[in-house]
């Protein structure tokens, strides 16, 4: 693990996510989503029907893939776009290390901004009956992990990739998620879900693809994004270098 993650890239790039700009949309989402839980509880009481569709519609579907955007593509864009990577890779730290390490921290951003709040939202709106909390923090937490690698890829291959991630995250995801039966079966958020429905009772949190293959589609996904990651930062070393 050592060989593979380098602590003072992991500094430089926890400070460029937790910057004044990106921590203010990083915190108002989570928080948006826990005054939402705090003003239902309130007002309807402790409901399953209501909880589902609040942490299933809004923080699953809107908020986990958003912060993903921010926290995968501000990882290492802003480095591509301003020029500053070629100074990092003019270091001598190998290229699967930058990468790594940045996805590690995107991870640990997203996970922290995503499946904490959505856990504790849980609790808020129905005291994790069911243990509908756990499902949907667990879930949040294994999406970060591939929509932190999609994204990351994002940021090393195209100068658009917020808009890139948000058309991702809200169009497809979003939109053609909940309206498509087929694209459900393409889409991140429901492969964690088939995670989320293990650790839940019942069938509170459902998802359109089977256990097996939600786990699988994220572990391929993650782990060739983060490969294809790696190539394209070498590539950017060769031209830096010419």
């Amino acid at each position: 693990m050592s060989s593979l993650y380098h602590p003072t890239v992991a500094r430089l790039t926890y400070r460029a996510l937790l910057g004044r700009r990106r921590a203010l949309i990083l915190f108002s989402l989570p928080g948006l989503l826990l005054l939402i839980s705090i003003a239902v509880r309130l007002l309807t009481g402790a409901d399953d029907e209501t909880a589902d569709a609040i942490l299933g519609g809004f923080a699953m579907a809107t908020m986990v893939p958003l912060i993903g955007v921010i926290a995968g593509t501000g990882a290492i864009g802003p480095e591509i776009d301003d020029g500053s990577v070629i100074y990092l890779l003019a270091k001598p730290v190998k290229r699967p290390t930058i990468i790594f390490t940045k996805l590690i921290v995107a991870i640990g951003v997203t996970v922290a901004f995503s499946a904490i709040p959505t856990l504790l939202a849980g609790f808020l709106l129905n005291g994790n009956a069911n243990q509908l909390a756990v499902g949907y923090a667990v879930a949040a937490a294994v999406a970060s992990v591939a929509y932190s690698a999609v994204f990351l890829l994002l940021g090393t291959v195209t100068r658009h990739a917020v808009i890139a991630g948000l058309v991702y995250a809200l169009v497809w995801e979003t939109f053609f998620g909940s309206l498509v039966a087929g694209a459900r079966k393409l889409s991140v958020q429901q492969w964690a879900l088939a995670l989320g429905q293990k650790v839940a009772d019942g069938d509170v949190i459902t998802s359109d693809v089977g256990l097996a293959t939600g786990v699988i589609l994220l572990l391929v996904v993650t782990v060739a994004a983060t490969w294809f990651a790696g190539r394209k930062l070498r590539t950017l070393t060769l031209a830096g270098e010419e």
